[in-house]
């Protein structure tokens, strides 16, 4: 039975359940303490000292974010010796830190720019000595800039514990501490799977993404070049948090509209892709699933991060996976390919643009040769949704009030399926949508599959598909995968049956709402109210099976011929390769 614990803090009495920390005590009776190094998703590290508070007749300063509120506690947060040390902490920051702001991509979305505003630190008395390291963009998906870290470890936090990469550490101690990949050789020779979920923790601008906005807008200018855009489902969720809209607004129509403005040819959605996956990845479960025609369980390959992930640290798994390729991967295959003959489009001259939740997406989009099968590239760049709302921000489009456009359809239409891939547990929940059609004929009973949804790390459920029990599982967040796969070996090498037959893993936690490349300051009630924009636009939608996507019916009967046949082969899937340089 849970302990109350009743204090007081800035005379205000507040009740709470024994092991609450003082910081999430004092936003019950709305007193706001600062912090930097906290984070929602992280264990405390207690690093930067901002978030300190004195006990009344005491002469203690605890930390807010890591000590637990105790009975009859008497709290202060806002004396003038408190401020006086808060107003010092941050000036040490500051004096490490390159004065920079104007030209920093968070700018004006800093959380230590932030703070300082907060104190009125427009001057410091301190010399300002910033650290000689250089920017390390190795990886070209993320890049960091070391001399704007200010030890705060949420990035080391992430990397390591939520998602057990390990590829980032601190290096030296004291003045000399700095941020890099691990031993200090650059980032992209590191385990780092591109991810990104560092840069969406990082409070300042000393992990961003990898920016191609000018890449973009010169070729839009360009008047050779057909440059044609796709955006991911997660895209339509998030984008208007940057433009003050409500958390988890569907915003799809004036995302169309913008990019027709800024002067793309054409305009298609990844949810065609997700759709096309579905009937791809279905096909080949149901024949693994039926005929034995590759090992069980199947594990999906729409995360780039995931990929990267499994090649690394879990190679013994790729005949698990599937050889679909992701959906944008699809898309930018069929543009080069499929449409440019249907348009009489030389595909050189395509230049093809993804909007994505993801910052892996850069790499994806290069990663081999099979990204390349319309003969060359298939996406020439792929953009976060940050970055997206920069070029909408510097078009001069009044993106709050600019009407609903449409995209083209041929490459555009798609189901309510497609739309929940951007969820965890929404590819696997579009998947047994069409799986179940697939073996039985008929539609599911239900199409709500509501055990592949929510935040619990790892999902397992027992489906039932005319009577054969299709056992299930989903993770998300890296670290959460290692559970899921090691049931998987415990059953291989005891000769057992396997514990599942379809597993789900996304890189990201929460999924592609909460993916690297989306706007900053995610928390778990953000990746719900994201989720919860892409069901609701499923439940609405016209159809709700990637099976019933009429323009997908049209691609196979046109150009691919039958899903999983010769053609689909050469330009929807993929193989991928053991790097055993990173084993553990």
């Amino acid at each position: 039975m849970s302990q109350t614990i009743h204090a007081t803090i800035n005379g205000l009495p507040v009740e709470a359940a024994k092991g609450t920390t003082i910081l999430d005590a004092a936003r019950q009776v709305h007193v706001r303490i600062p912090t930097l190094c906290k984070h929602p998703d992280l264990e405390a590290t207690a690093s930067c000292g901002i978030c300190i508070v004195q006990v009344k007749n005491s002469g203690k300063m605890l930390r807010a974010c890591c000590t637990a509120i105790e009975d009859k506690m008497d709290i202060l947060t806002e004396t003038p010796e408190i401020v006086a040390v808060r107003r010092s902490v941050l000036e040490l920051i500051l004096s490490r830190h390159p004065n920079e702001c104007l030209t920093c991509l968070r700018n004006h979305n800093c959380e230590l720019q932030t703070l300082a505003a907060d104190f009125n630190l427009s001057t410091t008395d301190l010399e300002n000595i910033v650290p000689d390291i250089p920017v390390d963009d190795s990886t070209q998906a993320v890049v960091l800039d070391a001399r704007k870290c200010i030890s705060c470890g949420r990035c080391i936090e992430v990397c390591q514990q939520v998602q057990n990469v390990w590829a980032l550490s601190f290096l030296h101690r004291g003045f000399a501490t700095q941020i890099a990949a691990a031993g200090g050789i650059p980032l992209g020779d590191s385990p780092c799977v591109r991810c990104g979920q560092c840069s969406a923790h990082c409070p300042t601008g000393a992990i961003t993404e990898y920016d191609e906005v000018g890449k973009v807008w010169r070729k839009l200018e360009d008047p050779e070049a057909v440059c044609i855009v796709q955006m991911a489902p997660a895209v339509r969720v998030a984008i208007g948090e940057a433009f003050g809209f409500p958390i988890g607004a569907n915003l799809t129509g004036k995302i169309y509209a913008a990019l027709r403005r800024m002067g793309f040819k054409a305009v298609f959605d990844t949810n065609f892709g997700a759709d096309l996956t579905i009937i791809e990845e279905a096909t080949e479960f149901v024949k693994r699933l039926t005929t034995g025609s590759g090992p069980l369980p199947m594990l999906t390959s729409c995360c780039p991060g995931w990929v990267d992930f499994m090649e690394k640290y879990h190679s013994d798994m790729i005949d698990h996976f599937s050889s679909c390729k992701s959906p944008h991967a699809m898309v930018g295959a069929l543009v080069k390919s499929y449409y440019a003959k249907k348009q009489g489009i030389d595909p050189a001259k395509i230049y093809m643009v993804s909007i994505m939740p993801c910052t892996a997406k850069k790499f994806e989009i290069i990663r081999s040769k099979e990204m390349a099968s319309s003969g060359q590239q298939d996406i020439d760049v792929s953009l976060t949704t940050r970055e997206l709302a920069r070029m909408i921000k510097q078009s001069g489009i009044d993106f709050n009030s600019i009407p609903e456009g449409q995209p083209d359809c041929l490459l555009g239409a798609y189901t309510g399926a497609a739309t929940i891939f951007g969820a965890t547990g929404g590819v696997m929940e579009a998947a047994l949508r069409t799986a179940y059609f697939f073996v039985t004929g008929k539609e599911a009973p239900s199409l709500d599959f509501k055990a592949t949804r929510g935040l619990k790390g790892v999902k397992e459920a027992a489906v039932d598909v005319a009577g054969t029990t299709v056992r299930i599982a989903i993770a998300h967040g890296l670290a959460n995968v290692e559970q899921v796969v090691n049931k998987v070996r415990a059953a291989e090498d005891a000769g057992e049956e396997m514990p599942y037959h379809f597993i789900e893993v996304m890189a990201c936690p929460g999924g592609c709402v909460a993916g690297g490349g989306q706007p900053y300051g995610v928390t778990n009630e953000l990746r719900v109210k994201r989720a919860a924009g892409l069901y609701k636009e499923d439940q609405a939608a016209l159809w709700r099976c990637s099976h019933e996507n009429p323009y997908v019916k049209q691609l196979y009967t046109e150009f691919l011929g039958e899903a999983g046949g010769h053609k689909s082969e050469e330009f929807l899937h993929t193989h991928y390769v053991s790097r055993p340089e990173y084993q553990r």
